[in-house]
């Protein structure tokens, strides 16, 4: 091991023992010195660099390597410019809850230091005020020691639920700082402390009264964890009372979708027929559901509001500030739990209270997956049709879908068959998430599969060039319809409001002339790619080629041309 010989040695050291296994990076002069001291000094393991073409994409690597794992990953980002690149994948994580610890730097902040000009415009007073809105925590330590306290912390907090984004700063001048003896490093292996805690004893008696009471009791399935165990428990609890379920495609599989309590396919927004069911049911247990107050207005009928009693147990409001409205409406319940949602499903299942199971009637089995079209064009189901066949058999986590996507078409049996939407609900976010969760799933034996719109690809799409350099196997199908179909739908229905002809929703809209070659793009970045699929019957075997190639190692891209009218309404 190299001698602690400079303030950002020891920072080094900190983040290897914080357990820390990479931090992805754009290279950037404000952390020159910590560049240095983790490969100088670190020996560029625990953590290992990962390279990054955009800021936006270290960010969102983080964050995909999160929703698979449950652990924070270090990103780096450099000055204010690159935090500045990075605030749109930092909201994303904010939003979806994930722990990330984010590693910023400045220039100088004594300006009797700072070189002409580039030092000047790279320095900013309270560079943290740029993302405190919607991060966890942020700091701006002085001194070596206080950055070792300050990163430590920052680990802590993120990790704690609710979780989301810290940041800290290091000032450059602290990181080439020449130390006269090496400084104490924190202890960090002894925080043995709870990550999440469970509810109090009122709360699970009161809980417990309620559903012993109900006779259709339903469970809203949010934002929960990706461990088995927690998923096995859930089912447990839904089946000794007969409770039916409903979950979500913005969040990852909490439910086995094929379930009989599990009636109505999940959407991005509240189906009619999971409408219903709230309306019906005279018992709530949400937990951390996103958005309860608008769902149950949603559900609410001509004016009559949702009779059921409401539990919701969440840690969100931890996190509620004012300025990001994620938070949603004041929620319409009878009894708040300010506790971690799976740890309250173990409490209620450790309960000998006797049980008489719901009374819901007979429900229908949820849909099957949708059927292949008939014709040469390739539709939405087409795809996902012959995706689904394609992995037949095969161990593979969907890390992303588009906005398009019907839930009938999701199966999902294991808490790592899909992994949900990136929270904020911008675009570029999927192609940087998928190298993170593929980074997240190796030595899982787990195929990594991200379905993208090509929108979300064109911006983000320069992200997958380090799963290439990293030799991280993923398979991208790109859904492309060569718009930006969604806000199609919505000119559809401002013009519809204002009684203006439909047929110029579509001006203003369309990523063509000229048409962008997404295969070129994906092999210039070291990818194996085929020209586009254009007919239906060409798509099976070419799906079926790029799984076997993926699961061979590779990084693999289809284009699919896809039919925008074959999309559902999608209701936003």
């Amino acid at each position: 091991m190299a001698a602690i010989e400079w303030g950002s040695d020891a920072v080094a050291e900190l983040l290897s023992r914080l357990g820390l296994r990479y931090v992805a990076l754009v290279p950037g002069s404000s952390y020159r010195g910590l560049h240095d001291s983790l490969v100088n000094y670190g020996g560029n393991r625990d953590p290992r660099m990962l390279v990054c073409l955009h800021e936006e994409h270290a960010i969102a690597i983080a964050h995909g390597y999160a929703k698979v794992t449950g652990r924070p990953m270090a990103a780096a980002v450099h000055s204010n410019v690159g935090l500045m690149h990075a605030t749109m994948a930092i909201y994303n994580a904010y939003c979806d809850r994930v722990p990330m610890l984010i590693i910023g730097a400045t220039g100088p902040v004594d300006a009797a230091q700072r070189r002409p000009w580039i030092d000047w415009i790279h320095t900013s007073t309270d560079q943290g005020a740029l993302i405190r809105a919607y991060s966890k925590w942020d700091d701006q330590p002085a001194s070596v020691e206080a950055a070792l306290e300050s990163l430590a912390l920052a680990y802590s907090i993120t990790r704690a639920a609710p979780s989301a984004p810290t940041y800290v700063c290091l000032d450059v001048s602290l990181q080439e700082q020449p130390l006269a003896a090496p400084p104490e490093i924190p202890d960090v292996r002894r925080d043995a402390s709870p990550r999440s805690h469970g509810p109090d004893q009122k709360a699970v008696s009161t809980t417990l009264e309620y559903l012993g009471e109900a006779r259709r009791p339903l469970f809203l399935l949010g934002r929960l964890g990706r461990d088995e165990e927690a998923w096995n428990r859930r089912v447990a609890l839904a089946e000794r009372y007969g409770a039916l379920v409903i979950s979500d495609l913005k969040n990852g599989a909490v439910f086995p979708t094929r379930h009989p309590l599990h009636p109505n396919p999940p959407g991005i927004f509240l189906p009619p027929a999971s409408a219903d069911l709230i309306r019906s049911a005279d018992l709530i247990l949400s937990l951390d559901w996103i958005d309860l107050a608008g769902t149950i207005a949603t559900a609410a009928h001509a004016g009559q509001p949702v009779p059921a009693r409401i539990v919701s147990c969440t840690t969100d409001s931890a996190l509620r500030n004012g300025w990001s409205k994620d938070s949603f409406g004041r929620e319409p319940v009878d009894l708040s739990v300010p506790a971690d949602p799976d740890l309250l499903v173990r409490a209620l299942l450790e309960s000998d209270t006797p049980v008489k199971p719901g009374e819901w009637p007979a429900q229908a089995a949820s849909p099957a997956p949708s059927g292949s079209s008939s014709g040469p064009d390739i539709f939405m189901s087409d795809l996902a049709g012959a995706l689904r066949d394609a992995l037949a058999g095969a161990s593979a986590s969907l890390i992303r879908i588009p906005l398009g996507w019907d839930g009938a078409d999701l199966e999902a049996s294991h808490p790592l068959d899909y992994l949900g939407q990136d929270g904020g609900a911008g675009i570029g976010s999927g192609p940087g998430m998928a190298v993170g969760a593929a980074l997240g799933l190796e030595g899982s034996g787990r195929l990594p599969v991200a379905v993208l719109g090509d929108g979300d690809f064109l911006m983000g799409g320069t992200a997958i060039w380090t799963a290439a350099h990293y030799r991280l196997p993923l398979l991208i199908v790109v859904a492309n319809n060569s718009f930006y179909y969604n806000d199609v739908v919505h000119q559809e229905r401002i013009a519809q409001q204002r009684q203006r002809p439909t047929r110029n929703a579509w001006i203003g809209q369309a990523i063509s002339d000229p048409d962008p070659d997404l295969p070129a793009l994906a092999r210039s970045l070291g990818w194996q790619a085929a020209d586009s699929v254009r007919e239906r019957l060409a798509l099976p075997a070419m799906l079926a080629e790029a799984v076997a190639a993926a699961r061979s190692g590779q990084c693999v891209l289809v284009d699919v041309r896809v039919r925008p009218d074959g999309y559902a309404a999608l209701g936003g």
